[in-house]
């Protein structure tokens, strides 16, 4: 990583929120602006792929190849300095042994990313605070921060929540694509009318620890919710705008102004399903499930040769039942609509990549820089820039923390 002075000696918050980019006023040179940007991305599933045999985050990958879109070279060559990497759970049975197997899942993807980091600690380091990333950066090193998604781990009791978060898991979901005994989901038939009771202790729980909540996947109810009950900002790590596309995992424009109201930021993800009308066709999704289960394992699980027949099996799927595919364009409708609603101050930038994310023009990290050169072309200075790159997720896990450091003080006294 090239040393970058000017950005290591301002990246004490909140000092670093005002950067200066060193670049002409009248045409900045994108690629400076972006490498002088604290560039993370709020949604890594990269985890996922930690435990396929024979892949590490060490070498370039093709996503073509092997889908991955994640990896250290693809980082270095789109200017990404580090992110929140998942601790993903599928929301499976609810009551007891559903969420120990659950907690269990959790903490051995735990396990899998603290391993990673301490294997490659010449080029990783965990990021604990919203200060680390400044500490990690001088050491010329990518920050990893943890993040859940889906709080099924700790539904059965919160304070498994407190052993996460020692764990160093710093942001935190409800729930996933079904309804969990948290929250409803956007994607489900709601059962609660938002937060479960449980839902509004974790709420609780979460602020007192310092955990930043994160409200992707949650329904409109439980978003207005936990905007109410929660003392800190909250964060939509990958989702988008319901005005520029009408789908249950994008957020409206009155719920976006209130989650910017309590210092909240939406992250623009790339996600096509939810940038681009898609069909569902019965017999594609039919030969896709054919398809996988014709290879007997799960797909963390598949050998090179596997996955390739895998991929290309795909392929013929997606050539006899095409369905449409959201570009770079769709993104950066969703980014500007965000940007001239809440402004710079509550947008910032997730591809959802490992996860389902990818779209033509945005299918791996290394085509982030493309984001900062149209955000230029759209009139947004190098300080914006900063502040969507990274400065605004930083700045919610910051008050987070003070909000925790608040509430510790008030108990004391």
């Amino acid at each position: 990583m090239p040393p970058r002075p000017a950005l290591l000696a301002s990246l004490c918050l909140p000092a670093f929120l005002s950067l200066s980019v060193t670049a002409s006023a009248a045409s900045p040179d994108p690629r400076r602006v972006h490498e002088a940007a604290v560039v993370l991305d709020t949604h890594f599933d990269t985890p996922a792929n930690l435990g396929r045999p024979g892949w590490s985050i060490l070498d370039r990958h093709d996503t073509a190849r092997d889908d991955s879109q994640v990896d250290l070279p693809r980082m270095i060559e789109g200017g990404v300095d580090g992110g929140f990497f998942v601790v993903f759970t599928p929301q499976g049975a609810r009551g007891a042994p559903g969420n120990a197997l659950a907690r269990d899942h959790a903490l051995y993807r735990v396990a899998e990313i603290r391993e990673m980091v301490a294997r490659h600690s010449d080029r990783f380091d965990l990021a604990l605070t919203a200060d680390d990333p400044a500490r990690i950066l001088a050491a010329r090193k990518r920050f990893v921060f943890m993040s859940m998604e889906n709080g099924s781990p700790v539904a059965g009791d919160l304070s498994l929540m407190q052993a996460f978060y020692r764990l160093g898991v710093r942001m935190i979901g409800p729930v996933h694509f079904r309804n969990s005994d948290l929250a409803d989901s956007a994607t489900d038939t709601p059962e609660w009318g938002g937060l479960s009771p449980a839902g509004r202790s974790f709420v609780a729980e979460a602020n007192r620890l310092g955990m930043v909540i994160d409200a992707s996947h949650a329904s409109d109810a439980a978003l207005d919710q936990m905007i109410a009950l929660s003392e800190a900002p909250l964060i939509l790590s990958h989702s988008g705008c319901k005005d520029i596309f009408n789908h249950p995992r994008n957020v409206d424009d009155a719920r976006l102004r209130a989650l910017a109201a309590k210092g909240g930021v939406i992250q623009i993800n790339a996600f096509s399903a939810y940038m681009v009308p898609t069909p569902r066709i019965p017999e594609r999704e039919a030969a896709l499930k054919d398809l996988a289960n014709s290879l007997g394992v799960s797909r963390q699980d598949m050998t090179d040769a596997q996955r390739k027949a895998f991929i290309e099996g795909r392929k013929a799927i997606d050539a006899r039942w095409p369905v449409p595919r959201a570009n770079i364009d769709d993104f950066m409708k969703h980014m500007l609509h965000a940007l001239a609603l809440v402004g710079s101050d509550h947008v910032g930038v997730s591809g959802d990549f490992d996860g389902g994310g990818g779209i033509d023009g945005l299918n791996d990290v290394s085509d982030f820089p493309e984001i900062t050169r149209r955000l230029l072309a759209a009139g947004y200075s190098a300080a914006d820039i900063n502040k969507i790159w990274g400065g605004n997720a930083l700045r919610v896990l910051k008050t987070s923390e003070a909000v925790r450091d608040r509430l510790q003080t008030q108990k004391a006294d």
